[in-house]
């Protein structure tokens, strides 16, 4: 029995010093895997935030032009509907709130009277722009170029989430370098409106602080 042991007790030692003979003369390189200067960032849309195939189509056809810029907005809104209203109780093509149509001096009007009127509620969508470009325009200067949480700033992005969660949550998201964000009843995001409607030209559109639909 002794003699097991000790002949056990002397293969371990040799199969040991055998294994500690062996060094590795090569050293795995991972300087391939390193995620050094990659872009990380990322935000999973929900499912309002997904492109659809017919909106891009829109956008394609109308080109960047202010035409193209305010359809593409409609379509996003109401799938372009003028007498639409949602179950927050926004209006129209472009999802106007009464209080929206307040500032921009359609008051007193029934809803019925709005929203069968499409040339008003075409008005009411310019005023508003007009109105938020005045509102935004150093916003607009300082920012238009840079990048905000992956998204390049546009003067279009800038106001279509304008349009989306008024000139003053934009001016926080910016100002914050996107930190303090928005979303609406729906869940969409300022940060996801500049980056759908980002790269229109909206030189059509004069800033003007006391625009007015009517």
């Amino acid at each position: 029995m002794i003699k097991k042991i000790i002949g056990l007790s002397i293969l371990l030692t040799i199969v040991g010093g055998l294994l500690l003979s062996f060094t590795v003369k090569k050293s795995i390189d991972f300087s391939s895997y390193s995620t050094a200067g990659l872009d990380l960032y990322y935000v999973a849309p929900n499912f309002n935030e997904i492109e659809d195939e017919e909106e891009e189509f829109v956008a394609l056809v109308l080109g960047k032009s202010y035409i193209g810029f305010k359809e593409a907005v409609a379509f996003k809104e109401s799938r372009g509907d003028y007498g639409v209203v949602n179950q927050f109780g926004y209006l129209g093509k472009y999802q106007f709130g009464k209080g929206t149509l307040a500032l921009i001096g359609i008051k007193g009007m029934k809803k019925s009277e709005f929203l069968s009127n499409p040339e008003l509620q075409e008005k009411a969508f310019y005023a508003n722009l007009s109105r938020n470009k005045w509102i935004l325009r150093r916003d607009i200067k300082r920012c238009e170029g840079k990048w905000i949480n992956g998204v390049e700033v546009t003067e279009s992005g800038i106001l279509a989430a304008a349009h989306l969660s008024g000139p003053g949550a934009v001016k926080k998201y910016l100002r914050s370098g996107g930190v303090e964000g928005f979303s609406d009843a729906f869940g969409t995001t300022i940060r996801y409106y500049m980056k759908r409607f980002g790269g229109y030209d909206l030189s059509f559109v004069v800033s003007d602080r006391k625009a007015k639909a009517i």
